[in-house]
C-alpha cells in the first residue's frame, strides 16, 4: 500500500502524460460511459426525487445485517490447513509401557486403513529433553494426508435430484454437481468416530498449530481451563467435576481433565532399625535398588555410527511384581563375630539373626522385605505449578460447527450455575482461568478496542483535512455502515466467523469505503460549485440537477475505483492451499463491503448531500447571507 501511494503521485502521472495520446472523448460521448449512464440515471433520478424511500432502503439494509452479525460467532484465527493432522489421544495414568506400545500400534493401524491417509507416525513416552514432558498416557500421532483431489467423492442431494429426467439431470449437474470431494472437517469427524476407543479421549489439531498453542498457552486444545489452588486433592475434585459439566455442552467433541493424582508408584521406605541391626546404611540399600532394579549403565557399544548404552540389572522375572521386589537380596558387610561397630556401634543391641550372620562369615544376604517396607502407593503423575500455585489442566476439544467465543460463553454459564448451585466447589484461594485459543481471542478483542477507534480517528482526521467541514466528513462516514452490510451478508453466506483475519479485512474496508465516498462527494461538489458560480442554484430542483450532473457524469470513474479493487480481491475467495483460509477471511469482508458500499453510496450519499445543500440554501434565504459564503465556495474549481 505504501508503494502504491508513492507510485500514484510519481510514476502514474508520468505514464499518463506519456501513454494517453490522441483523441480523448468527453464523458457524455464515450460508449462505455453512455451505457453505464443509461442504466444508472433513472435510479439516481428516482432516488433524488424520493429521498425518504431511498433513505429507508438504506436503513432497512443496515437493520437486516444486525441479526446476521449476532449469529456470526467468533474465533481467534481460522483453521490454518497445514496439510497434515496431529492426533493426540489421552488416557488415565498408570498405563504400562507395553500396553502403551500395543495401543499405539492399534491406533496407527486403524488410521492407516483410511484411503485419505498416506503415512502415520505415532510417538508415546517422553524424549530425553526437558521441553517434552509428555507422559505415557498421552500419544502424539502425525498423520500425513494424500492430496485432497484424491479423497473420496460424496454424493450431494441437489434441488433437481430425482425430479428431472436423467438427460436434464446431467446438464444441470454441470452447474449444480451431485458429487463433491470430502472436506477436511468431514475427514476429521470420520476419524474421530472410528477412533473412539475405550479409555481414550481424542484431540485433533495440526502439528505446527499444536506446538504454537502449547508454547503460548500450555494447552493443546482450542479451549482449556486452568484450575489453580494450594492442594492437589481440591484441584483434582474441581477438575473432575468440570470434566463432567463440560461434556454435556453442545459442541463438545471431547473433554479431559489431566489427573493431578492417580499415579502408581513402588515406594521403598527403609527400616532404619533393621538396617542398624544388620550393620547397614541407607546408602547401601539405595545402591542395590538403583543397580539391581533400576539398572546401571556399565558400558557403551559402538555399532557403526550408532552408540547404545548397556545397562545391568535383574532379569524381569525377579522385578516384575511387588512380591518379587521384596525378595531382592541385599548383601551384608563382611565383619567379624565380635565387631559391632558396623552394626550400630558398641552399645547397639544385636539380635539373634544379626549375631548368627555375623558369626558365619562373609558373603551373607538378606531379603529387601527385612530391611524396608515395599508397597504400591498413589501419587501425582506430574505436578504443574504456575503463578505461584499448583495448577491442573482441563482440555476441551470443540466441534468445528461451534464458534469458539459462543462455546466458551455457554460453558462459562454452565460453570457459573454449578458454582452458584454448589455442585462445583472451589476451596479458599482457588480460581479458574479460561485459556487456549480463547485466551488469545480475548487478547485480540482488547487490542481491537484500540486499533479500530485509532483507524477511524485517522480516517476522520484525513477527511477533515480534505473537506474542512464536519458535516461533509459525517456524510462520507455514512459509507462505512453501508459497507459493513455487505461484509456481514457475505461472511454469513460463507459461514465465516469473526476472527483476527476478518477484523484486518474490516479495518481495510473502512478505508476503502471512505475512499468511494470521497470520490462521490468530490465530483458532486465540482458540479455544484460550477452552477453556483453561474448563479443557477435558486431552489431544490437546481441542486438536484447539479448533483445529478456530478453523480451521473462521473459514475464511470467511481465504478472503476471499486471494480479495480474487486478484481484484485475476488480471486482470493477461491484460493486453496496453506494460508488460503486466512486470505479468504481477509478478502471476504472487503469484497462484500465494496459491493454494498458502491450501490448504497451511489444512491444514498447523493440524496443526503442534496438535502444538506438544500438546508444551506434555505438558511441563506432566511438570513440573507449569500449561499457562496455559507458553503465556502472556493475561488476556482478544485483540480480533478
Amino acid at each position: 500500500m505504501l508503494s502504491a501511494a508513492i507510485l500514484s503521485v510519481t510514476l502514474a502521472p508520468a505514464l499518463r502524460d506519456l501513454l494517453i495520446t490522441g483523441e480523448i472523448r468527453a464523458e457524455a460521448n464515450h460508449p462505455i460511459s453512455r451505457a453505464i449512464i443509461a442504466v444508472y440515471k433513472p435510479f439516481v433520478y428516482v432516488a433524488l426525487r424520493r429521498p425518504v424511500t431511498t433513505i429507508l432502503i438504506g436503513v432497512f439494509a443496515v437493520i437486516s445485517a444486525i441479526p446476521l452479525a449476532m449469529r456470526l460467532g467468533s474465533e481467534f484465527m481460522p483453521p490454518l490447513n497445514e496439510g497434515d493432522l496431529l492426533y493426540m489421544p489421552t488416557t488415565l495414568p498408570n498405563l504400562a509401557i507395553e500396553e502403551a506400545k500395543r495401543q499405539l500400534q492399534k491406533q496407527d493401524a486403524i488410521i492407516k486403513s483410511f484411503p485419505e491417509v498416506k503415512t502415520v507416525l505415532g510417538k508415546v513416552g517422553r524424549a530425553e529433553t526437558a521441553t517434552d514432558p509428555a507422559p505415557l498416557s498421552m500419544i502424539e500421532t502425525v498423520i500425513q494426508l494424500r492430496p485432497p483431489d484424491t479423497w473420496p467423492m460424496i454424493r450431494v442431494e441437489r434441488w433437481h435430484t430425482g425430479h428431472v429426467p436423467p438427460w436434464l439431470g446431467k446438464a444441470l449437474g454441470v452447474v449444480w454437481p451431485e458429487q463433491r470431494r470430502e472436506t477436511w472437517d468431514e475427514l476429521v469427524a470420520k476419524l474421530n468416530t472410528v477412533m473412539r476407543l475405550p479409555g481414550w479421549t481424542n484431540a485433533w489439531t495440526m502439528p505446527i498449530r499444536a506446538r504454537v498453542d502449547m508454547l503460548t498457552t500450555g494447552v493443546r486444545t482450542p479451549v482449556g481451563i486452568k484450575v489453580f489452588g494450594h492442594q492437589l486433592e481440591a484441584i483434582e475434585r474441581a477438575g473432575a467435576r468440570l470434566e463432567s459439566l463440560l461434556a454435556e455442552i453442545p459442541g463438545t467433541r471431547s473433554v479431559l481433565y489431566e489427573r493431578s493424582l492417580g499415579g502408581s508408584y513402588v515406594d521403598v521406605v527403609p527400616d532404619r532399625a533393621a538396617l542398624q541391626r544388620y550393620g547397614l546404611q541407607v546408602d547401601d540399600l539405595q545402591m542395590v535398588i538403583e543397580s539391581a532394579i533400576g539398572g546401571e549403565p556399565i558400558t557403551t557399544t559402538v555399532e557403526g555410527r550408532a552408540r547404545y548404552s548397556v545397562n545391568l540389572r535383574y532379569k524381569e522375572d525377579f522385578r516384575s511384581s511387588v512380591q518379587r521386589l521384596r525378595e531382592v537380596l541385599i548383601p551384608l558387610r563382611s565383619i567379624g563375630a565380635g565387631d559391632v561397630t558396623g552394626m550400630g556401634g558398641p552399645t547397639a543391641p544385636i539380635g539373634p539373626s544379626a549375631a548368627a550372620i555375623a558369626s558365619s562369615g562373609p558373603a551373607r544376604h538378606v531379603p529387601l522385605r527385612e530391611l524396608a517396607k515395599v508397597e504400591v502407593v498413589e501419587g501425582p503423575p506430574m505436578i504443574r505449578d504456575e503463578a505461584g500455585l499448583l495448577v491442573g489442566y482441563v482440555y476441551v476439544d470443540v466441534e468445528p460447527s461451534r464458534d469458539l467465543g459462543g462455546y466458551v460463553n455457554d460453558a462459562k454459564a454452565v460453570v457459573k450455575h454449578a458454582l452458584d448451585g454448589g455442585s462445583l466447589k472451589l476451596d479458599a484461594g482457588m480460581y479458574l482461568k479460561w485459556t487456549g485459543q480463547y485466551e488469545l481471542l480475548e487478547q485480540m478483542r482488547e487490542r481491537m478496542k484500540i486499533l479500530v477507534p485509532v483507524a477511524l480517528t485517522i480516517i476522520v482526521v484525513l477527511l477533515w483535512l480534505q473537506f474542512k467541514h464536519l458535516t461533509e466528513v459525517l456524510i462520507v462516514l455514512l459509507s462505512i455502515p453501508f459497507a459493513l452490510v455487505g461484509t456481514v451478508w457475505l461472511l454469513y453466506a460463507l459461514d465465516y466467523r469473526l476472527s483476527t483475519a476478518v477484523w484486518v479485512g474490516v479495518i481495510a474496508l473502512v478505508g476503502l469505503a471512505a475512499q468511494t465516498g470521497i470520490v462521490m462527494i468530490v465530483y458532486i461538489d465540482q458540479a455544484f460549485y460550477r452552477r453556483l458560480r453561474a448563479g443557477k442554484i435558486r431552489d431544490l430542483n437546481d441542486i438536484i440537477w447539479a448533483h445529478m450532473e456530478g453523480t451521473v457524469q462521473r459514475v464511470r470513474p467511481k465504478l472503476m475505483t471499486v471494480s479495480t479493487m474487486l478484481i484484485g480481491l475476488i480471486p482470493l475467495l477461491w484460493a486453496t492451499g496453506s494460508g488460503a483460509d486466512v486470505m479468504k477471511r481477509i478478502a471476504a469482508p472487503m469484497v462484500g463491503g465494496l459491493l454494498t458500499s458502491a450501490f448504497l453510496t451511489l444512491e444514498i450519499i447523493p440524496v443526503v448531500y442534496t438535502y444538506w445543500r438544500f438546508a444551506q440554501l434555505k438558511r441563506s434565504q432566511r438570513s440573507g447571507v449569500p449561499l457562496a459564503e455559507i458553503v465556502g465556495l472556493p475561488e476556482e474549481d478544485p483540480p480533478g
